[in-house]
């Protein structure tokens, strides 16, 4: 199995019979307005362009998953490519009206904690909480997912979510083999962090079974966490041997 790390939470999961595209950022540098003006600097999003190899790894999708509709995990540019190419998404059943709409070719819903068949094996829709306190009430609804393929070692999307119950069930009663988690921190200008502060994310790479790989970094001007604050807070617990941290176009595998 390849996990191909494009931009942000944008991914690729690659084995022998298939090709899934999460969360498809697709634009072009500056296409995105600012998430925070004050805190942060208030760069236009991406702050970094795709890979020059996404598009030969764009070239080969099968099927797409998307966590849910904001622009930094499905932009425009994500939209264009999934109509032209009739890309068959899976999604939330809450998400499923908004990307009929957009034109998506929708083939599978999910709601949380029910298992349903996904290609050769099963999918199970997963809660995310998107921010500590009240900022994940304005964040509407989130949905991670495990992805358990014949053959394959299992994933664990956890998509934009602070530590909780759902996420530590997960981690300690499933066991997936490679659990995936976004590590920028990222910050609104009104209230506490939208993602995982490092405390949690120590804990979330500790109490992981297998490999972790990190990602939603380095992208978007609300996102304050580095790679390499993130590698040294890692190798300081000793944890840095189990996490992968790619760069952009990077691909990692299992």
């Amino acid at each position: 199995m390849k996990l191909h790390h494009l931009r942000n939470a944008t991914l690729v999961i690659e084995t022998e019979k298939h090709v899934i595209l999460v969360d498809p950022m697709l634009g072009k540098r500056k296409t995105i307005p600012p998430f925070t003006i004050f805190r942060y600097k208030p760069k236009r999003n991406p702050l970094v362009a795709l890979p020059k190899n996404s598009r030969e790894i764009l070239s080969r999708v099968t099927h797409c998953l998307i966590t849910h509709l904001h622009p930094d995990h499905i932009d425009k540019a994500g939209e264009v490519f999934l109509r032209r190419k009739s890309v068959p998404v899976i999604c939330s059943s809450k998400d499923e009206k908004a990307l009929l709409q957009r034109g998506l070719t929708v083939i599978q819903t999910l709601e949380y904690w029910e298992p349903q068949k996904f290609l050769d094996g099963k999918i199970t829709g997963i809660p995310a909480i998107h921010g500590y306190g009240f900022i994940s009430r304005l964040m509407g609804n989130v949905m991670g997912f495990l992805i358990e393929l014949a053959d394959q070692k299992s994933i664990y999307v956890s998509s934009d979510t602070i530590f909780t119950e759902h996420v530590e069930k997960v981690l300690t009663q499933f066991k997936p083999d490679i659990s995936i988690v976004a590590c920028g921190t990222a910050r609104l200008d009104i209230g506490q962090p939208l993602l995982m502060r490092m405390d949690d994310i120590l804990k979330f790479a500790t109490l992981a079974p297998g490999k972790v790989l990190a990602n939603h970094i380095e992208a978007l001007n609300h996102c304050p966490t580095t790679r390499l604050q993130l590698r040294t807070a890692l190798s300081d617990h000793g944890l840095l041997t189990k996490t992968s941290i790619p760069k952009d176009g990077e691909c990692v595998e299992y």
